[in-house]
Parts: structure tokens; sequence; C-alpha cells
């Protein structure tokens, strides 16, 4: 087995990191729909009036969300002009 190169080091850092968070949000999700399935049986059980399980299943879900966003809607790959630049702007602030 060859020595990866440090390029293909911090890709697998980077895979690495970005599998977890695919699982995390996958766990999230399912626990979700398990908690608001729950919450529809109750309202369900106990005469079916207002539907107040939308409110837990609304503000939940904007978290649900927003995770989502952060696991596969916004990039994370640094372009290396990028890193130069934020390393030449830290430079000049030291």
């Amino acid at each position: 087995m060859s020595a990866m190169t440090p390029h293909e080091e911090e890709l697998r850092a980077l895979a690495v990191k970005r599998l977890k968070k695919k699982s995390e949000f996958r766990g999230h999700v399912m626990i979700y729909v398990l908690v608001n399935t729950f919450l529809v049986v109750v309202w369900a059980m106990t005469g079916s009036g207002y539907f107040w399980p939308a409110f837990i299943m609304g503000g939940w879900g904007i978290g649900l969300v927003a995770n989502a966003w952060d696991v596969y809607g916004r990039g994370d790959l640094v372009t290396e002009d990028q890193i130069h630049h934020e390393m030449e702007r830290l430079e000049r602030r030291h």
C-alpha cells in the first residue's frame, strides 16, 4: 500500500467528514419521522381536534431543512484561490 499524497489525504478527510454528516442527517430524518408520526397518532387518538402537531412539525422542520442545506446544499469545497486569499489577508493582519 503506497502512502497518500497530502492532496489525497485532504480529499479523504473531506470525504469522511461529508459521509459522517450525511449519516447524521439520515438519523435526524428518521427521528423526525418517528416522533412526528407518534405525535399525529396521539392527536388522532385524542379526538382529532385542532391539529397541534403542526407547530412541532413546522418548527422542527425548519431545523431539518437547515441541516439538509448544510449537508447537501452548500458546497464546502474550498478553492486554492480562496485559501491563498485568506492566507494573504491573515498575513497582513499579523
